[in-house]
């Protein structure tokens, strides 16, 4: 069996595949890959360490959820 080209597929594609492929080591690595590459744009943000923490992520959530809608 011939596998597909996994750099010619779409973000979409490849999860797809992945998620009926599971066995599929190499797939999951390319998915993998292009994940992190997406992921390098995005600002980094600490995880919560006080219920304070907790509670400014929650509004932060709250905030960006409204300007989508």
């Amino acid at each position: 069996m011939m596998k597909p080209n996994f750099d010619s597929m779409s973000k979409a594609e490849l999860r797809a595949y992945v998620m009926s492929h599971r066995d599929d080591q190499e797939a999951f690595c390319k998915l993998v890959d292009r994940l992190k590459a997406d992921s390098t744009n995005q600002t980094p943000h600490p995880f919560p360490k006080s219920l304070e923490d907790v509670a400014k992520v929650q509004e932060i959530i709250q905030e960006k959820t409204q300007k989508l809608l």
